[in-house]
């Protein structure tokens, strides 16, 4: 019984919408409406600026991390791998009950498992995304171009149930990311103007 509720707790914090709150509360703006429609940071970043987009991101990695974390909190990490209830939260996150199951594209809160149970690889993936930022300037290019690379780091690492939530995690920002790839093709896709 334990086992299910943390299993929803987890979702539960991945729900968490943190753009749609932040937006709504602090700004009066349902990001929604604007840019991607998306609720993720970058979308965030694009609507309300700089502050609110970092914000926004820093919740929804630690919502990740908190997940990850629940079954050493509630001392059950021998029945309950962290790396699930952490991918419970993503799935939480792109699927939230609090904003009509209509969520991120997973990066942030993806990161935040990685953080949480392998903080070396969310280091080196951070490194990684910041540099590819830097000189592709597209966000959602540099968020497949960490997925890819955390899971070939994984692979490096033979952590078999690491590889498998990683692989998975990759293919949902992957399939999440399709609209961006078209956009990138076509010479659409907006570029950062902050790095």
């Amino acid at each position: 019984m334990l086992i299910v509720l943390v299993l929803l707790l987890a979702y539960l914090i991945g729900s968490i919408p943190s753009g749609l709150w932040i937006g709504k509360i602090f700004y009066g703006i349902d990001i929604r409406e604007h840019g991607s429609g998306n609720l993720g940071g970058t979308n965030t970043f694009r609507t309300l600026g700089k502050k609110a987009g970092f914000a926004v991101t820093i919740m929804d990695v630690l919502k990740g991390t908190l997940a990850t974390l629940l079954p050493v909190f509630f001392g059950i990490d021998a029945e309950l791998h962290p790396l699930i209830t952490g991918t419970t939260a993503v799935v939480g996150h792109m699927f939230p009950i609090f904003a009509g199951f209509k969520g991120g594209k997973a990066v942030a809160t993806s990161g935040g498992i990685l953080l949480g149970y392998a903080p070396i690889l969310f280091l080196i993936i951070f490194v990684v995304f910041f540099i590819s930022l830097y000189i592709c300037k597209y966000v959602s290019l540099s968020s497949m171009i960490c997925a890819v690379a955390a899971l070939i780091v994984t692979i490096i690492m033979r952590d078999i149930p690491l590889i498998i939530v990683v692989a998975v995690l990759t293919t949902f920002i992957l399939y999440r990311h399709r609209a961006n790839i078209k956009r990138i093709k076509d010479g659409t896709e907006p570029k950062v103007k902050w790095i």
